[in-house]
């Protein structure tokens, strides 16, 4: 059941944003009637979108949940709710509502974006997490609704929720933040994509046509493309045929075990003209390989003193001048396996990594 109780602020529901009372409260109907937790692929967000429908005290009825709350310090899991009000000005549940055994319910909602500039050098995505309560403003039936965020992974999910904040979609506090905000329009819009619900014609979308891909089937052809663009062309077709039919071979392999192939794998694209190195490395490095793998000599200005991730920028208006991209392959290690990309090609090279689940990302 929905149980809120009143807040102090206005109501959150602006006809033209799509991050408005009327798009959650019909997310949040199709996850309590339909289905109460999905994942989905989003074009353009990294990984999977994980939608969940939980409630206190009914999701954290566990042993594990349980051991959490108490080294949280409360003494139950409306406890944790409790907390969690107190940050979004929302009443307390009482000691009467609690004997009632009442369910509250909230929408959980996590999703990855690219980092910061300065963000990228330590981590290639970082993690965005909303949780969504509904509430009452000025009424006696639930007409509103607040957002706690969270930057951090839910390995203790209680401790993870309890550190969420309150949070104004409209007033980002950092530039992690402003990425996430304007993302999770995107993926609210993906959201009612996937459910099948209809958007007001008055919401501005954030987004136009269809946000979720549609099933590609995944060939020979696929992989013969992913290593032409790669390679800019520089491979022999010959050989081109025999490495794609290896790799659609380790494809339709079961998931756990294609990524450890895929390790192996590596030695061919290094093979295609790449740059392998651990994170640290010299200007001078830069320019020598990039110079190898482009066929010309590479010289870029940076001020003294700067190395490794610090010269992505400056590699980068260097060879934009002649329409290429560095870029790297996930070796899922701490070493860069780098490549030269056709700039026209950038968008493409990205699609087939998401298909053929040889992950590439750009710098």
């Amino acid at each position: 059941m929905k149980d809120f109780f009143s807040n102090l602020f206005g109501r959150n529901n602006d006809p033209k944003s799509i991050v408005s009372f009327d798009v959650m409260d019909a997310i949040y109907t199709k996850l309590y009637n339909e289905i109460n937790n999905f994942e989905f692929k989003i074009q353009g967000i990294h990984d999977t979108v994980l939608v969940n429908l939980y409630s206190f005290p009914g999701s954290f009825d566990y042993k594990e949940a349980q051991d959490e709350i108490k080294n949280s310090g409360l003494k139950n899991a409306y406890g944790v709710l409790n907390e969690l009000y107190k940050k979004i000005d929302i009443g307390p549940v009482t000691e009467e509502q609690m004997l009632q055994e009442l369910e509250f319910d909230y929408i959980h909602i996590q999703f990855y974006t690219e980092p910061t500039p300065e963000v990228k050098k330590y981590l290639k995505h970082v993690l965005h997490n909303f949780v969504i309560f509904f509430c009452c403003t000025n009424s006696l039936e639930t007409n509103d609704f607040k957002i706690l965020y969270s930057g951090g992974h839910f390995i203790n999910y209680t401790k993870g929720i309890l550190e969420t904040q309150s949070i104004d979609i409209k007033d980002p506090k950092t530039d992690i933040q402003k990425i996430g905000f304007k993302e999770f329009e995107k993926v609210l819009q993906g959201i009612c994509e996937y459910l099948n619900i209809e958007l007001p014609e008055s919401i501005q979308l954030p987004s136009q046509g269809k946000l979720i891909p549609e099933e590609v089937e995944v060939t020979q052809e696929t992989f013969e493309e992913f290593i032409q663009l790669v390679s800019r062309g520089n491979v022999e077709e010959k050989l081109i045929k025999k490495q794609s039919k290896k790799l659609l071979k380790n494809f339709k392999k079961e998931n756990k075990e294609y990524h450890e192939i895929i390790q192996g794998q590596w030695d061919f694209f290094e093979s295609i003209d790449c740059w392998n190195s651990d994170w640290k490395f010299d200007p001078e490095d830069a320019e020598y390989f990039i110079s190898e793998m482009i066929g010309e000599d590479l010289n870029f200005n940076y001020p003294e003193e700067t190395y490794s991730h610090d010269l992505f920028p400056y590699i980068q208006t260097a060879l934009e001048k002649r329409n290429l991209e560095l870029m790297t392959y996930d070796t899922q290690g701490d070493n860069y396996l780098f490549f030269v990309a056709n700039k026209e090609d950038v968008g493409r090279i990205l699609q087939l990594s998401e298909l053929t689940k040889i992950e590439v990302n750009q710098l």
